[in-house]
C-alpha cells in the first residue's frame, strides 16, 4: 500500500511516499481503506522532532491520527462488517491507503469523508477541556480562538450546555463567531476591557485554544488560575497553569460529537502526494479550516 513515511525528524523534505505492507487487524481491530485523513499541528510537530520527548516514534513511521473510510477487513470481536463506513482514530498511521483502528464508530451518511476525518481530534479536545473546566449551565466562559477548529466545536458545545460564551477572534472572524452562538470580542490591545464590557458580571472559566500569550491577562480576568486551561501555550508549565495535552479516545466521544450535530469548517483537501504542502499550510496557523488528505 502507499503511505507517507518519515525515516528521520526534519522539515517537509523528510516526508516520503513509500510502498509498505498492508497491516492485518488483530482482535478488536478493523482494517480501513482510508478515504480521508485529518492533518493536525501535532502531525508536523512529530515530523519535525519538536514532540520527540512526549511522542517518540520508531522509524520508519507513518504519520496521522484520524481518518474516515470503509472497513476492509475485520479482526475477531471488532463488531463491524466489511463495507461499513466508519471514522475514528488510527492505531497505525492514517496517512496511508489502509489503517488499523480499534476506536471507531459508523459514519453518518450526512457527513462527507473529509468532515468525518476532521472531527475526532478537535472534537475530543474541545469536549475534554470543557469537561475539565466543569462548565455548567448559566456560567460564562471565555474561549480564545473561537473561530479555530477546536474553538468552533468548544463554542457550540458550551452554548448547547447553556453557558454564555465570549468568543475571542480576529476582526474578520467576528461574524462567524456570532453565528456559532457566542458574544464575539476582537483580539488585540484592550481585549480584557472588551470582554468585561460584554460580561459585566464576570467570567467563570477560560479555555485558551489559541496560544497568543493571553494567559496572564486571562488569570487577571478570572481573578484566579483555577478554571483556566490552555491547549496551545506551553508557557503554562512555567507559569504553573493547566495545560491539557490529551485524553482517552473512545467510540462514545465520537458518537457524542455526531449526536450534537456540531459544525466543522473545512479547509484545503490535498491529495496524499501533496502531504508536504498540507503540512506547510498547517504550520502557518492560518489555514482557515481543517486540512485533510483525500484518497482515490
Amino acid at each position: 500500500m502507499r503511505a507517507i513515511t518519515i525515516t528521520q525528524y526534519g522539515d517537509t523534505g523528510v516526508l516520503r511516499s513509500a510502498e509498505v505492507p498492508a497491516p492485518e487487524p488483530g482482535p478488536g481491530q478493523v482494517r480501513v481503506a482510508v478515504k480521508a485523513a485529518g492533518v493536525n499541528p501535532l502531525d508536523w510537530k512529530i515530523r519535525s522532532g519538536a514532540m520527540a520527548e512526549l511522542f517518540p516514534v520508531e522509524f520508519p513511521h507513518i504519520l496521522g491520527h484520524e481518518f474516515a473510510g470503509v472497513v476492509d477487513s475485520v479482526g475477531e470481536g471488532a463488531g463491524f462488517a466489511v463495507g461499513d463506513e466508519v471514522f475514528g482514530w488510527a492505531d497505525t498511521g492514517s496517512y496511508a491507503e489502509y489503517a488499523l483502528a480499534s476506536t471507531v464508530t459508523r459514519k453518518p451518511a450526512g457527513l462527507s469523508w473529509s468532515e468525518a476525518a476532521a472531527l475526532p481530534v478537535v472534537g475530543e479536545t474541545a469536549l475534554r477541556v470543557l469537561g475539565e473546566l466543569e462548565v455548567k449551565p448559566g456560567e460564562t466562559v471565555v474561549i480564545h480562538g473561537a473561530s479555530g477548529q477546536v474553538g468552533r466545536i468548544a463554542t457550540q458545545a458550551a452554548v448547547a450546555l447553556g453557558a454564555t460564551v465570549v468568543g475571542l477572534a480576529g476582526a474578520s472572524s467576528l461574524d462567524e463567531v456570532k453565528e456559532l452562538g457566542a458574544l464575539p470580542v476582537q483580539y488585540g490591545d484592550g481585549w480584557v476591557a472588551r470582554v468585561r464590557s460584554v460580561a459585566p458580571d464576570g467570567v467563570d472559566a477560560v479555555f485558551d485554544a489559541a496560544g497568543f500569550g493571553v494567559l496572564g491577562d486571562s488569570v487577571d480576568l478570572l481573578g484566579s488560575p483555577d478554571r483556566l486551561i490552555t491547549i496551545a501555550d506551553p508557557s503554562a508549565y512555567a507559569q504553573g497553569l493547566k495545560f491539557s495535552a490529551g485524553g482517552e479516545q473512545t467510540a462514545a466521544v465520537l458518537e457524542d460529537l455526531v449526536s450534537r450535530g456540531l459544525k466543522l469548517k473545512l479547509g484545503t483537501a490535498y491529495p496524499l502526494a501533496d502531504t508536504a504542502e498540507a503540512h506547510k499550510e498547517s504550520a502557518t496557523g492560518h489555514a482557515g479550516g481543517k486540512i485533510t488528505l483525500v484518497f482515490g
